[in-house]
């Protein structure tokens, strides 16, 4: 991995920090109804839910939708990319989460670095931003990775209920998880693309008709 600057660093964590306007604290991935339905109970339960989401569900596709769109080499490539990562969502709310979320980072990232910056989804739009500022791919990958993974134990936080020590201590777990599976993903292209966490798209499909929700997905 290339070395970063200092100015790379701190653009990334302020990209993917909790205080960036992408609002995604409001979406759980269909969490809220694994804890409804028991599936998700306790921080051994978690774990085993996060390692299918990150490891051969949408957390390496989205890895490889981020490298893809940092590699494309013209605009109607950048668009192909975008048209695939929407069409790989495996639910309405999965579309709705990729959808929403990029638009937001767009709209910031027009409004604070490039005004150029187009519409799309959320992996594609922060691959694509990253290129147009020169940041590290493998660097932005895993910061991207990470923050996901951290969105989603901040949600069982809430939901389980999981102890703030418990949520930590799943955090560090995973973070080296992230590094590794982002690497991986960064070294190979959209060819690879796939997803077997089934049951995460069911669950999501559940949240849909979920009598009471916290969560927009």
């Amino acid at each position: 991995m290339a070395t970063a600057t200092e100015q790379q660093i701190l653009t990334l964590t302020q990209w993917v920090s909790p205080a960036f306007p992408v609002g995604s604290y409001a979406y759980s991935h269909g969490l809220e109804w694994m804890v409804e339905s028991g599936q998700v109970s306790d921080s051994a339960s978690l774990s085993g839910w996060l390692s299918d989401i990150l490891e051969v569900g949408s957390g390496r596709a989205d890895i490889l939708f981020l490298a893809a769109a940092y590699r494309v080499m013209t605009p109607d490539e950048l668009l192909e990319v975008d048209a695939l990562c929407r069409a790989f969502a495996g639910s309405a709310e999965r579309l709705k989460e990729t959808e929403l979320q990029g638009q937001a980072f767009s709209r910031a990232i027009a409004d604070i670095w490039d005004p150029g910056m187009p519409t799309l989804a959320y992996p594609v739009a922060v691959g694509w931003a990253a290129r147009q500022a020169d940041l590290p791919l493998d660097l932005t990958a895993r910061m991207f990775l990470h923050a996901v993974m951290s969105n989603l134990v901040s949600a069982a936080m809430r939901l389980v209920p999981l102890g703030q020590t418990d949520g930590q201590g799943v955090i560090h777990t995973f973070t080296p998880i992230c590094s590794e599976i982002a690497a991986a993903s960064v070294a190979s292209d959209l060819s690879t693309l796939s997803s077997s966490a089934i049951l995460a798209d069911i669950a999501a499909m559940k949240h849909e008709t979920q009598y009471s929700r916290i969560f927009r997905t």
